[in-house]
């Protein structure tokens, strides 16, 4: 994508009014044509009406020219490689795509070397953010030591530390007594447990059983390996009264779990990731190790399941689950690849063929995207509120391009959307008041006017 990332951007000395914006408010659920004012890193108004004739003298304004301004996305799984694998991604790298992608805060998965087990490497995730100065960084806590699933990490203290949430990343407890230690431990300190729900016994193939996967002769992953884990997951969070968020969910029969849970009142929420809703198995085709992802892409009916989830309000939020794997990870034999696909800079366009497809509204898409993320783990971004932070997306949401991994910013270029035409462009990333992205077109419009 052809931009510019500037980490060194102060933020405007006075007040910045951004104007002839078409404003998204996911908390309001509302969307009109108005104005926000930034002053000091946070915003001080927004409305329909504020500087209809322009912004007042003294105040520095910019046009956005009826393109949507919004919260910007809090994207809450994120792999990176530092610590440990650098060469894949570092928090700086992951920090320029998630600034081109719109994504203002990210939570960063324990799953680096060594993994975030210890309340060291929670600081040490706020120490380099601070010096990437690019999107807001956040991290979670191991919820088992080395995320081998037996002995409970230090919750407590990591949550002193900074943690806002616990997770073995990709690695699911399949033991059902750690699992319900965990909740009642998480639940002394209000915490919040990310789990994958997937059966380890069960869910060892390379792709999802299937059609596909015969004739690909491809070992399978059954979609019964999640369900059971969420029902086991669900009757854990009942027990013990904790707060369980289930991760990545991928098939027909874990939505409709999920939502009867919800129907008895239980405290349980769940997002997907954007392949889920975007693709099906026959993505594998000639063995794309590029579309070899944890849980694998499931059938079409499962897709169209996820769709349905995320418009009924059974799925809560959507995630990039950005995960760099490097060339030596990737171009080998199907079943020995690396699982994973970035994903930072292309969450938001992905997430808009949703709009396009008229199964949500933008206002509902933010909702999953950036307000209840940021509610959930309790983050400070993701709505529009006076004192609130000034995270905001400058986007147009019809600009059609085409996905090109060789142009992605991240340091891997393992996307499964490689070559998917798309609608939906950010313009302007904005952080605290600081424009820490600007798309070429929208500078080279901005310097015309």
């Amino acid at each position: 994508m052809s931009g510019k990332i500037d980490k060194t951007a102060p933020p405007h000395a006075g007040s910045t009014a951004y104007i002839n914006a078409r404003i998204i408010d996911p908390t309001g659920n509302t969307e009109y044509v108005g104005a926000i004012l930034i002053s000091d890193g946070k915003i001080a108004d927004f409305g329909p009406n504020l500087f209809a004739s322009g912004a007042p003298y003294g105040i520095r304004s910019v046009d956005c020219r009826g393109l949507y301004l919004a919260p910007g996305l809090v994207d809450t799984r994120v792999h990176t490689g530092e610590p440990g694998e650098e060469h894949k991604e570092t928090l700086e790298s992951a920090g320029a795509a998630a600034a081109v992608g719109g994504i203002t805060s990210m939570v960063l998965l324990p799953d680096t070397e060594p993994p975030f087990d210890d309340a060291s490497l929670i600081e040490f995730v706020a120490r380099r953010a601070r010096q990437v100065k690019l999107a807001n960084m956040y991290a979670y806590g191991a919820l088992t030591v080395g995320l081998e699933g037996k002995e409970l990490a230090e919750i407590g203290l990591l949550s002193e530390a900074g943690a806002v949430a616990f997770t073995d990343a990709d690695h699911a407890v399949g033991n059902a007594q750690v699992m319900r230690r965990a909740l009642y431990y998480a639940k002394t300190f209000d915490a919040l447990i990310v789990h994958l729900p997937q059966e380890p016994n069960l869910s060892g193939g390379t792709m999802t059983s299937g059609e596909m996967a015969t004739r690909l002769g491809l070992s399978g992953s059954p979609p019964l390996a999640e369900v059971m884990m969420v029902e086991r997951d669900i009757r854990l969070a009942e027990m013990t009264g904790g707060r369980m968020h289930l991760t990545k969910i991928s098939t027909a029969e874990s939505v409709e779990v999920i939502g009867a849970a919800k129907a008895r009142g239980l405290r349980i929420t769940c997002d997907t990731a954007a392949p889920y809703f975007a693709l099906n198995d026959l993505a594998v085709g000639d063995y794309r190790t590029f579309c070899k992802l944890v849980p694998p892409l499931r059938a079409e009916k499962d897709r169209l399941a996820i769709v349905e989830g995320l418009k009924d309000g059974t799925i809560d939020a959507i995630v990039s689950d950005h995960r760099p794997q490097d060339q030596d990870s990737k171009r080998v034999p199907f079943a020995q690849a690396e699982p994973g696909g970035i994903g930072l800079e292309t969450l938001l366009p992905i997430s808009l063929e949703l709009v396009h497809g008229g199964h949500l509204t933008l206002p509902r898409l933010f909702q999953l995207l950036s307000a209840t993320p940021a509610s959930l783990f309790g983050l400070p971004g993701g709505k529009l509120a006076k004192g609130a932070p000034a995270d905001l997306v400058l986007f147009d949401a019809d600009y059609a391009w085409k996905i090109d991994r060789t142009g992605l910013w991240s340091k891997t270029k393992n996307t499964p959307f490689d070559e998917r035409p798309v609608q939906g462009r950010v313009m302007a990333t904005i952080v605290g008041g600081r424009t820490i992205y600007r798309d070429d077109s929208f500078a080279a419009t901005a310097a015309a006017a």
